[in-house]
């Protein structure tokens, strides 16, 4: 870390600077040149980043940041408070350490927290920062997190985990045994120091592959925000057998979409109807989890098709995604594109149907935007339809 990066005048460059185009920024004379301007306007780019990310970071001075892709990989303060809620006791050590955006969450409900980091230069960071903002139940220690875990030899009340993948595995499926610490591998050397273990994984990790390579699966968490999957959580604890709860939360500005189940729980079989008054589409985590017929049966729908995941009712119901009204419904064709779609503006989703959002854009001349939501689908009947709704 260099400290001549918390000198007042960078620190005010920085903070002047921070809407500043990088790129042009980069072909200027560097103004301190008793620091090396790459680390400055690496300053600026992760800081930029932080702003609505990382709100409390960024709202200090004197903080500093190890890059802006550090800053995009962490956890976002939001979905960091929401793991903070899963925890409780004394101590919690996190193998994996990073930003620590999640143990400062941590720290507000354990009383001691221990970040273990691999990067010495930015386990220093994260050290400073700390200080920067008054954290002081957290332990920064550098170096290998397995090493560090054995050396220590205590009792922690929750091991955190969050697995890089390792780049030599791009291309192929991704399996939490070609991550970084390989968890499956270890976890029973884990379940040595903690009867409890949160895993964190991104939402690539497809569920049922994850069970196949984990045990003593308690809870999996399945988090987005604005509707965006962040990341996956897989509460872990030694010796549990039961059942499996499936829990799927959506944060948007307006609420919290909050749906939980057991998983494999016995479901009355779904009736396929043609499209009503309303038509509901399950917000991305639910999506994520599979739960395409629960969903239907939980909230007394009915499903267009089998493989659309789209829902319609003839009542408007409190639902955790999206709701729109039906305008217009026809038959996917030549003749009737050209009446109600050719060159004109609608936002288009499709579900179950052979055509991308890319080629109809192209194929019929519609642009991106407006008021219409337009879904190109299958129904109950097996024939492809269009649906131009006005979102509720």
């Amino acid at each position: 870390m260099t400290s001549s990066l918390l000198s007042f005048d960078i620190q005010e460059f920085i903070s002047q600077n921070i809407n500043a185009n990088i790129s042009k920024l980069a072909l200027q004379k560097n103004p301190f040149p008793e620091v090396p301007w790459v680390e400055i306007l690496t300053q600026i780019s992760a800081k930029s980043k932080a702003k609505e990310k990382l709100p409390t970071w960024y709202s200090h001075e004197n903080i500093i940041y190890p890059s802006k892709i550090s800053v995009e990989q962490t956890s976002s303060e939001k979905t960091a408070l929401y793991k903070s809620s899963l925890v409780s006791g004394e101590s919690l050590i996190d193998l994996t350490g990073g930003f620590g955006v999640d143990d400062y969450y941590f720290s507000k409900k354990i009383n001691q927290v221990y970040h273990c980091e691999l990067n010495a230069t930015l386990s220093e960071i994260v050290k400073h920062n700390f200080e920067i903002l008054n954290q002081t139940n957290i332990i920064c220690l550098d170096g290998d997190s397995f090493k560090t875990l054995k050396k220590l030899n205590q009792h922690f009340d929750w091991i955190y985990i969050d697995p890089s993948r390792r780049s030599d595995t791009k291309g192929k499926v991704f399996m939490l045994k070609d991550c970084l610490p390989n968890v499956p591998e270890l976890l029973e050397d884990y379940f040595k120091f903690s009867h409890k273990i949160l895993i964190k994984t991104a939402p690539i990790l497809d569920i049922t592959s994850g069970l196949s390579e984990l045990k003593n699966v308690k809870t999996i968490h399945i988090i987005a925000v604005n509707n965006e999957v962040k990341e996956l959580l897989w509460e872990i604890e030694k010796n549990y057998e039961n059942a499996i709860t499936i829990k799927t939360i959506n944060f948007n500005k307006e609420k919290e979409e909050i749906f939980e189940f057991i998983l494999n729980e016995k479901i009355e079989p779904n009736i396929y109807k043609l499209p009503k008054k309303y038509i509901y589409e399950p917000n991305s985590s639910i999506l994520k989890s599979g739960a395409f017929e629960l969903i239907a049966n939980k909230y007394k729908l009915r499903k267009l098709h089998q493989h659309s995941h789209l829902y319609t009712s003839n009542e408007i119901i409190d639902f955790p995604g999206r709701l729109f009204k039906i305008e217009t419904s026809f038959e996917y064709n030549k003749n009737e594109m050209k009446k109600f779609l050719q060159n004109t503006k609608a936002n288009i989703t499709t579900r179950n149907f052979p055509e991308t959002v890319e080629n109809i854009r192209k194929k019929w001349k519609i642009s991106d935007g407006g008021n219409s939501y337009t879904f190109f689908t299958t129904d109950a009947n097996n024939r492809k339809i269009v649906l131009i709704c006005a979102k509720i």
